[in-house]
């Protein structure tokens, strides 16, 4: 989508996306990763999650990417944080607050070194087909020799072009073809019709 969309939601308050609890898919299935605590965890599209603080309680460095400064700032001041905050040369800013760091600007753009972790649960889903390539392809270059992505994703009858994007198995598959992929969980609705779906994702190790 278009950068300027997110901006008005946050703006707008418009954050349905956003959960008062941690998300219990990510409670069951991270240990599912082998995940080491001085291992990094990159959180594309993070918002202003409290997922955030549940993995900064389990790993050394966090680090959040979000577009919207609205979010950023609500992170911190929810949760009573005071960063510290820097400007990058690559024009992103940083917060900074123990375990944490939440990067705000352009995904894309940011600086980042590939990450033996990274949890998707928003950020995918957040993606319109036609950048669904390259934020995979992006995704798949942060991912380190051995690295490990825990991925989120849901689907539903959708009915127009607005986030969050239903996507399909196959989707998924096609997009990591090459990597190691594994469906760890569906939870289908009662309706039937809609779910999430949570899929462990590895790179070969060097």
């Amino acid at each position: 989508m278009e950068q300027e969309f997110w901006h008005q939601r946050w703006a707008e308050n418009q954050i349905g996306f956003h959960r008062d609890t941690v998300h219990p898919m990510l409670i069951r299935h991270w240990p599912s990763l082998a995940p080491q605590s001085d291992e990094t965890v990159l959180v594309p599209l993070c918002g202003k999650s409290i997922d955030l603080n549940w993995l900064a309680e389990k790993h050394q460095h966090v680090i959040g990417v979000e577009l919207s400064e609205i979010a950023v700032r609500a992170f911190f001041s929810e949760n009573l944080y005071t960063p510290q905050v820097y400007r990058a040369p690559s024009g992103h800013t940083h917060y900074c607050f123990d375990e944490l760091e939440l990067i705000n600007g352009d995904f894309f753009t940011a600086r980042l070194s590939p990450m033996p972790l990274i949890y998707d649960r928003a950020a995918l889903v957040a993606m319109p087909p036609a950048m669904r390539a390259q934020y995979v392809s992006h995704i798949r270059t942060l991912l380190a020799p051995g690295g490990r992505l825990l991925l989120i994703t849901l689907f539903y009858p959708q009915a127009d072009d607005t986030p969050p994007f239903s996507i399909d198995a196959s989707v998924v598959e096609e997009a990591f073809q090459g990597l190691d992929i594994r469906l760890l969980e569906t939870h289908t609705e009662p309706d039937g019709e809609r779910g999430e779906q949570v899929w462990l994702i590895k790179t070969a190790a060097s």
